[in-house]
């Protein structure tokens, strides 16, 4: 093989018997033994593996922490278990957050206030309205805060008062369907003089029995029991004016309060509708002979009375009524001439009707007539029960009321 020389570099002489490589220069730091090895520090190692291990320790626990506190907030919002009865909660005038929130634990409706004020910072917030809520104890916080949310007068409880009820037990049933309520309170707020009704004597009432209307209302949580007896009191006022009371009460010769104390007896004392009418022109009957006969009156004998008044002198009600009727009082319809002190109950609409426009008096050819000496003056005069479905048996004389009431007896209805 013939070398090819750079023409511009001058010939140099070449060994034909050298060998190249062994002609290389050597340099002293080709020697590995001069240059050595490079190691990693066994510290640094160590070190670097603790470091990882801790951060994921720490990572760990901050897991474990996180979903700690996560339950825990959890559980604080919405407790395990079925939410409890619901329970009465008044919020104050000038009531602070702060105190509302403390007043909800104190009253086992929520179990943290700091945590309710989170959720209700991160919820929009909650504009404190003073007034009545129903809250239930271990409910969801998001439950809890809607209720607070809902103003009182936007809530409202369904509560009836039947036809017959009296003021005690129109406060018994106030208390028994609305918790916040009280009987006391209300008997208390219907004792108070400035409650009026213009359905009252001129000289004012000794109480408000028989001026409350009874029906269903709805009753809201802004509500007091003084409230309730005004809207009461509105309803009877609305409905007589409807019945016309003060016209017609006056063709009877009566007052709207008479009458309505006249159609308080009727509901107490009638057990069908169709002896509404009846019981009612008995009641005037009697009325009319006392008055023109003040000398020889005709007691109305009314037996509901007379029980209204055992219990308003807070007698034994297990005091048999033949006792009874001998004991003195404003009601005993037995020893007083004329209408008791005051009404006996609430009276509804049909008793009001019934008290303003009586049956009229039977037709001289009606059977209890036609034995009489004059049978065109028959009146409307006693009742009794005649069977078990509370229907009565009218009369015209003494002796017919008699047949009626040993019929009455033999049959087991008077008890």
């Amino acid at each position: 093989m013939t070398t090819e020389l750079d023409p511009l570099l001058p010939e140099a002489e070449v060994d034909p018997d050298s060998d190249p490589a062994l002609d290389w220069e050597t340099d002293p730091w080709d020697n590995s033994d001069r240059t050595g090895s490079v190691e990693r520090l066994r510290h640094q190692t160590r070190v670097a593996k603790w470091s990882v291990y801790a951060v994921m320790c720490i990572a760990i626990v901050m897991i474990v922490i996180a979903g700690a506190v996560g339950w825990w907030y959890v559980q604080k919002l919405n407790p395990e278990g079925e939410p409890g009865a619901v329970q009465s909660f008044t919020v104050a005038e000038n009531e602070t957050f702060d105190s509302l929130a403390e007043r909800l634990v104190d009253d086992g409706l929520i179990s943290d206030a700091g945590v309710f004020e989170q959720y209700v910072d991160r919820n929009g917030g909650l504009e404190i309205t003073p007034g009545y809520y129903e809250i239930r104890p271990n409910d969801h916080m998001g439950n809890v805060l809607g209720r607070l949310r809902t103003p009182p007068g936007q809530t409202y409880s369904s509560v009836t008062f039947p036809e017959g009820f009296t003021l005690t037990q129109i406060g018994r049933r106030l208390e028994a369907e609305i918790d916040r309520t009280s009987a006391d309170d209300f008997a208390e707020a219907a004792a108070d003089p400035e409650v009026t009704s213009t359905l009252m004597p001129a000289g004012g009432a000794s109480s408000l029995e028989g001026l409350l209307f009874p029906d269903t209302y709805e009753v809201s949580n802004a509500e007091s029991e003084a409230q309730v007896i005004d809207r009461m009191i509105a309803l009877m006022e609305r409905v007589t004016n409807q019945e016309d009371i003060t016209s017609k009460a006056a063709l009877l010769g009566r007052t709207p309060y008479e009458i309505l104390t006249i159609a308080s007896m009727i509901e107490k004392e009638a057990k069908v509708p169709e002896d509404r009418a009846k019981i009612s022109r008995v009641i005037h009957n009697r009325l009319g002979v006392t008055t023109n006969n003040p000398d020889n009156p005709f007691p109305l004998q009314i037996d509901a009375a007379v029980l209204y008044g055992r219990n308003q002198l807070g007698l034994d009600p297990n005091t048999p009524f033949s006792e009874v009727r001998q004991i003195p009082s404003d009601w005993n319809t037995y020893l007083l001439p004329g209408l008791p002190k005051t009404p006996i109950a609430s009276p509804g609409r049909a008793s009001i009707e019934a008290a303003l426009n009586p049956a009229p008096n039977p037709a001289p050819g009606d059977p209890i007539c036609v034995d009489l000496p004059q049978p065109d003056e028959c009146f409307y005069f006693y009742y009794v029960l005649a069977d078990e479905d509370g229907t009565h048996a009218f009369a015209a004389t003494g002796e017919q009321h008699q047949a009626n009431v040993d019929r009455a007896a033999a049959a087991g209805l008077l008890g």
